[in-house]
């Protein structure tokens, strides 16, 4: 995986936890491992492969854990986990000007709608 597929990740697993209602700094950790991986002067499977993760700003623990397993395996079971929870389609819905995390949260539940196609039929 590249620095970008990495950061794209991160962000949305940031996204998917914000409109879970998670604590806001859980979402900034990955919103930060995320610009972190993006300005990273160089490959992030050299860091890997080096065992340096954690030497990358804003990578503890968690998410160097998070970074290895991805890619080690090409999947993250806590994603998967998230997006079983919240349609990943949800976050795409954060690229709409004014709608933020809580109120596509209580769109989706109240509404029971999951794609952006939906979202637009209803708004109409």
């Amino acid at each position: 995986m590249t620095n970008r597929e990495l950061a794209d990740t991160f962000t949305l697993i940031a996204n998917l936890l914000e409109i879970k209602g998670e604590v806001v700094y859980v979402t900034l950790a990955y919103r930060k491992a995320a610009e972190s991986l993006l300005s990273l002067g160089g490959d992030v499977n050299q860091f890997w492969k080096e065992q340096k993760l954690r030497g990358i700003p804003g990578v503890g623990k968690s998410i160097a854990e998070k970074i290895d397993e991805l890619l080690s395996t090409g999947r993250l079971g806590f994603l998967d986990k998230l997006e079983e929870e919240v349609p990943a389609g949800i976050a795409e819905w954060l690229q709409v000007p004014g709608l933020g995390p809580k109120k596509a949260a209580l769109i989706w539940k109240a509404l029971g709608i999951t794609t952006m196609a939906e979202l637009e039929a209803a708004a109409r």
